[in-house]
């Protein structure tokens, strides 16, 4: 078992029709996978009562209807489902692949990154595109997926200042974090490059083409493929 890896979650009230779970202390895959092992078993032992669960790096949110059901019972029966689980091995996640068109013209931060870490900006691509990344969390807005770890030889600290406009499907790294931003928005992210992909779709369904505990795989293309796919420069 992880270091990080509580080997029972530790359950607290967050309001009067929410609990928290915590899974760990601090981002870990094992931590992450346990996270959503909970989330599949939770979904049917509260299905009656649940209104929503937010997972999250090593926490989940567990939101129920306080007309049909109170704490204690919410906790029995997340002690239960977990401890029933507890011996069974934890789900890798789906792998999904996302395409990304890696350049200089589709990432104005990639030359800068690749001199910075003293690497070729083919190097900086490869070692992005060879990784495979889970979904750690989702927020700041609907499908922006924090995906983690990058590898620390191409990890680079958030823009000084940033950005007042980040195109949607922008590729970028944070630290040893990567993410697909899902629509245009301020950002202080690296640009990498750009994703085809709608990360955020509210007429889709699913509307997201990923969800926590997914693993993550970029898939380098060239221009021409990422226009034929409804990409925008």
């Amino acid at each position: 078992m992880s270091q990080t890896e509580y080997q029972t979650p530790r359950v607290e009230i967050a309001g009067e029709n929410a609990l928290i779970l915590y899974f760990g202390e601090k981002t870990d895959p094992a931590v992450s996978a346990k996270v959503q092992q909970a989330v599949d078993a939770l979904e049917t032992v509260l299905a009656d009562v649940l209104i929503d669960m937010v997972p999250s790096y090593a926490s989940l949110l567990v939101i129920f209807n306080p007309l049909a059901c109170d704490h204690l019972e919410v906790r029995r029966r997340i002690r239960t489902a977990l401890s029933d689980q507890a011996s069974g091995e934890a789900s890798e996640g789906r792998l999904v692949k996302l395409p990304a068109y890696y350049s200089t013209e589709s990432g104005p931060d990639l030359e800068d990154l690749a001199t910075r870490a003293n690497l070729s900006v083919e190097e900086v691509i490869k070692i992005h595109s060879e990784m495979e990344y889970r979904v750690y969390a989702i927020g700041f807005a609907p499908g922006f997926a924090y995906l983690g770890e990058v590898d620390e030889r191409i990890a680079a600290p958030r823009l000084s200042t940033p950005r007042q406009k980040v195109p949607r499907g922008a590729v970028a790294i944070a630290d040893r974090q990567t993410a697909v931003y899902p629509a245009v928005s301020p950002g202080g992210w690296n640009l990498i490059g750009l994703c085809p992909t709608r990360m955020f779709n509210p007429d889709a369904t699913p509307s997201m083409p990923v969800q926590v505990g997914d693993r993550i795989r970029f898939e380098p293309i060239e221009r021409d493929e990422f226009l034929s796919l409804g990409g925008e420069l």
